[in-house]
């Protein structure tokens, strides 16, 4: 892992630290969000993925954003990059994130 990554790594931690219980465990190349037990984040090449459910995956779409596609041959629907406005906004990202762990 480069230091750019886990420079973001930290950083979306930073803003994720009011969801309490939240940790990040490597895996193929990145990270996984894991909030207690639960998996709900992935950060890979510098992008932020949240799962999403059949409720919330419109309003990941709405704003342009595309499944997480780790490689040409793999795409998973149910994970979505998270928009860059919310990726910022520190109390927004804790919002999407309690979401996203609470499935």
């Amino acid at each position: 892992m480069s230091p750019k990554s886990d420079g973001f790594k930290d950083f979306v931690l930073d803003q994720l630290a009011d969801l309490r219980g939240i940790t990040a465990r490597a895996m193929f190349g990145g990270y996984g969000l894991y909030h207690r037990a639960t998996f709900f984040g992935i950060i890979h090449k510098d992008h932020l993925y949240f799962k999403v459910t059949r409720e919330t995956v419109g309003r990941y779409q709405d704003q342009g954003m595309r499944p997480f596609r780790p490689n040409a041959k793999q795409t998973l629907q149910s994970f979505y990059e998270v928009p860059i406005d919310v990726l910022e906004d520190a109390e927004q990202l804790v919002a999407w994130g309690q979401e996203s762990a609470k499935r």
